[in-house]
């Protein structure tokens, strides 16, 4: 893993929050010109960043998509080097038991 070729993890991460930070800039526009109800009384905040999760949820399910697949076969293939190290450990064991 280099800077100019992170993992897929963290890939994938920097642009959920991008993703979110977008629908959040968003969110505030809508609200501040009016086009989206302020919310109830002091609570104008949580309605945009509410209204921004709620946005970029479905945003980053479609658009990322890719990332999430590569994420995914890094994370499976971390998974099976662990299920690997851990037989051989067993199998380690057993045979040291047997002596």
């Amino acid at each position: 893993m280099t800077l100019a070729n992170p993992s897929p993890t963290l890939r994938y991460t920097a642009m959920r929050i991008g993703v979110f930070m977008g629908c959040l800039v968003f969110s505030a526009v809508l609200v501040h010109f009016g086009l989206v109800p302020k919310g109830f009384g002091d609570s104008n905040v949580i309605w945009v960043l509410l209204l921004a999760i709620v946005l970029s949820a479905p945003l980053s399910f479609v658009l990322l998509r890719r990332q999430r697949d590569a994420m995914s076969a890094q994370l499976v293939e971390k998974v099976a080097g662990a299920r690997a190290k851990l037989e051989a450990n067993k199998s380690q064991e057993d045979s040291a038991t047997q002596q």
